[in-house]
C-alpha cells in the first residue's frame, strides 16, 4: 500500500468515527430519531448514516424500534443521557413482549412514557394489528387525565409527583381537562385503578369510538411507563376486556420490568 493510500484510509477512519460519535449525540440529545432525519439534521448521506447506524447497532451502541423505523441508544450508551437510555431500555424490554401478546390479544397495545403533562407513545403495535384504527402513532402525545394510560401513570406514582403534576395541569388549564381535575372525580378515579390495579377509559373521552385499558409497568416502587390496549367500543364491553384482558396486561407490564436491567 503507498503512502498516499495509507494516509487516504485512516482519514476515512477518523471521518467515519467523527460521523458516529456525531450520530450517536444526535439520537441521544432527541431520544428517537429515523435515518433520514439523521441524515438530513448532520448533513451526512443517507447510505452513510444506514451504514454507520449498523455499525453501531452491531457493536451495542444502538437500536432500531421494533415496530417503526426509528433508532435509539442503548444501556451500553447510558453515560449519554440517562432519560434517553431508561426509555431505549424500556422499548427494547417491550419489543418481544408485545410480539407475543399483540399476536394474541389482537387489539393494539401501545407503550406509554410520562413526559411534560403528557404520556409519549414510545412502542406501539397499532401497524401490525389488523384491529387498529390508527396508524403512525410513534412519538404521539396523549393527554393525562382522558387517557388510561394517563390516569394510571397517575394512579400510580408518588403522592409527591402526582401532586405536582395535578398543579402543572391545573395551571395549563385545558378546558377539557377541567372535568377531570375536580377533586371528587380525581380521587375517585385514583382509588378505583388502584382496587383493579388498571386504568380504564370508557366514556367516550378523548376518542369516542375507543376505549381502552392501562397497566403501570412499576420498578422498585417507580412508575417507569405504561402499557395500554386499545378497542372500539361497539366491539366489546369495558366489563369484558377488564375480565379477558386484565391479566393478559397485568403480565405483560411484569415482564418488560423483569427484563430491565437491574
Amino acid at each position: 500500500m503507498t503512502k498516499s493510500a495509507d494516509s487516504d484510509r485512516k482519514s476515512e477512519a477518523v471521518r467515519a468515527l467523527t460521523r458516529g460519535l456525531a450520530i450517536l449525540r444526535h439520537v441521544n440529545s432527541v431520544g428517537e430519531a429515523r435515518p433520514g432525519e439523521i441524515a438530513k439534521a448532520l448533513d451526512i448521506p443517507r447510505p452513510s448514516v444506514y451504514r454507520l447506524l449498523q455499525t453501531l447497532e452491531e457493536a451495542g451502541y444502538v437500536v432500531f424500534s421494533g415496530s417503526a423505523n426509528l433508532v435509539r441508544v442503548t444501556r451500553l450508551a447510558a453515560s449519554l443521557g440517562d432519560g434517553s437510555a431508561l426509555t431505549s431500555e424500556l422499548c427494547q424490554a417491550a419489543a418481544p413482549v408485545f410480539a407475543d401478546y399483540g399476536a394474541r390479544l389482537v387489539w393494539p397495545l401501545d407503550l406509554t412514557v410520562y413526559h411534560n403533562a403528557a404520556m409519549v407513545i414510545q412502542e406501539t403495535t397499532h401497524g401490525r394489528s389488523p384491529l387498529s384504527i390508527d396508524r403512525a402513532m410513534i412519538g404521539y402525545r396523549l393527554p393525562l387525565l382522558r387517557t388510561s394510560a394517563g390516569r394510571a401513570y397517575l394512579a400510580f406514582c408518588g403522592e409527591e409527583e402526582r401532586a405536582l403534576i395535578v398543579a402543572h395541569l391545573q395551571r395549563l388549564g385545558d378546558p377539557a381537562d377541567l372535568p377531570f381535575l375536580e377533586p371528587v372525580w380525581l380521587a375517585r378515579m385514583i382509588e378505583d385503578t388502584r382496587a383493579r390495579g388498571l386504568a380504564l377509559r370508557d366514556a367516550g373521552e378523548f376518542r369516542p369510538q375507543t376505549s381502552s385499558l392501562a397497566a403501570p409497568i412499576v420498578l422498585e416502587g417507580n412508575v417507569l411507563g405504561c402499557v395500554s390496549m386499545i378497542w372500539i367500543r361497539s366491539a366489546m364491553t369495558s366489563r369484558t376486556a377488564i375480565d379477558t384482558c386484565g391479566g393478559p396486561l397485568a403480565e405483560i407490564t411484569a415482564k418488560i420490568a423483569a427484563a430491565l436491567p437491574g
